[in-house]
């Protein structure tokens, strides 16, 4: 049995093309929405290369293949933050982008509120500044 073929929260919402989605809408949003301002502000100008850790990120925390290991080794999350103000309002713009981003993809309404709570748990532990 291959990981895609598994119950895991990553074939349920449908693979690769809607974790693929889920990204390029939470960018559209942190990109536009001028409630996340500071937290584009933080980030490259060029997503490129943003958006396409976080799919590979997603993709192996989903359940789905583990890309970003693969590639960069452990995600070590907030270690790799530690470089960055993260603070409660970087948390909360990042949240309100991935919120509006989770409800324009496909999947059952359980596994939505699943997602959306451990990722609200992991945005509270990448804090590292007041």
């Amino acid at each position: 049995m291959t990981v895609e073929s598994q119950q895991t929260p990553y074939s349920l919402m449908g693979g690769e093309k809607h974790i693929l989605s889920l990204v390029e809408r939470f960018y559209f949003y942190m990109d536009t929405l001028p409630e996340a301002k500071e937290l584009r502000a933080i980030h490259a100008p060029d997503l490129s290369s943003t958006k396409a850790k976080l799919f590979k990120f997603l993709s192996g925390w989903l359940g789905g293949p583990d890309l970003f290991q693969q590639e960069y080794g452990h995600p070590r999350l907030r270690q790799r933050h530690f470089p960055f103000k993260v603070d409660q309002q970087a948390r909360d713009q990042w949240m309100l982008c991935m919120n509006k981003a989770l409800y324009e993809v496909a999947m059952p309404d359980q596994l939505r509120k699943n997602i959306a709570k451990a990722l609200d748990d992991l945005a509270t532990h990448m804090i590292n500044s007041e």
